[in-house]
């Protein structure tokens, strides 16, 4: 089965167009506007071409000022703001016809020893006894003759096993919180970055959504506006995205019209991968 991975990995190989400035097509994955996600990952992709003196990528703090339109392509534009014996720091700024869409700030630290401790990962049923969510979204959506596409369907770019099933079709009251493995509906070459951004990409997945939980709310059985305002993630350690990962992810709060969720990515062995966090719109309309 052909699958969206390697579209997605073309869109990761930005264009450059001249110094510290590039341009990347989209990846349209359903959604009406461009996947948060994908921008991320592709101003990633920029900062890692402009910061190429080994240092690694550790943390990025990003905001989401206007929706991205899926038909134009997006530039990337780096300004390296500090390069420094340890630390390096830039921004990018996404543009579409003139008007920044997203705007992130990248850091980049020297690798160097130091103390060493994590958070446990849970003890959770493992993503080769589960359902993919693929699957389960076909079956809900067969009984309101709804196509999956994009995400929702099998040719994603990424196959998601959740642990908790949540049907969007009939959503109940539950925690806010929820475990899902994911892993690349494919095969990523072996490449660092590559497997770094596609990382990010998937980090935009299943955050906001844990903040309908306790109030038994989704957007297929509710009007509402949910978008993503800001994103930051920390990266621990390296990471192979052919391999399954578990994202925890709970959002521990919601009020005035938005909701704040944090999630922790580990790998298969339970080594903890990275750390994101996100506030998003939640506006019934």
């Amino acid at each position: 089965m052909e699958t969206q991975l390697k579209e997605l990995i073309n869109i990761l190989h930005l264009e450059t167009v001249r110094e510290n400035t590039f341009v990347g097509s989209n990846l349209n994955i359903g959604s009406h506007s461009v996947y948060g996600g994908q921008v991320l990952a592709q101003a990633v992709s920029a900062a890692n071409i402009s910061i190429n003196n080994g240092k690694t990528l550790h943390s990025l703090h990003s905001y989401f000022l206007h929706p991205g339109d899926n038909e134009l392509p997006i530039e990337y534009r780096v300004e390296v703001i500090k390069k420094g014996r340890s630390f390096d720091t830039c921004r990018v700024a996404a543009s579409q016809k003139g008007r920044e869409i997203f705007i992130l700030f990248a850091s980049y630290h020297k690798e160097e020893e130091g103390i060493e401790h994590q958070a446990s990962m849970p003890n959770v049923a493992r993503p080769e006894s589960l359902t993919s969510f693929s699957y389960l979204f076909a079956e809900f959506a067969g009984n309101f003759n709804i196509e999956p596409r994009g995400i929702f369907s099998a040719d994603g770019p990424f196959i998601f096993h959740p642990v908790e099933v949540y049907d969007p079709f009939n959503p109940k009251i539950r925690p806010a919180f929820n475990h899902t493995w994911f892993k690349a509906n494919g095969t990523l070459p072996v490449d660092s970055l590559l497997h770094q951004a596609a990382l990010v990409y998937a980090s935009d997945f299943n955050l906001l959504i844990t903040a309908l939980f306790p109030h038994g709310l989704s957007f297929f059985t509710t009007p509402m506006q949910i978008a993503s305002l800001d994103h930051a993630m920390w990266i621990h350690r390296p990471v192979n995205i052919n391999d399954w990962l578990l994202y925890v992810v709970e959002s521990s709060n919601a009020n005035h019209g938005r909701a704040f969720c944090s999630g922790k990515i580990f790998s298969s062995d339970g080594t903890l991968v990275a750390s994101t966090a996100q506030e998003g719109l939640i506006r019934k309309l």
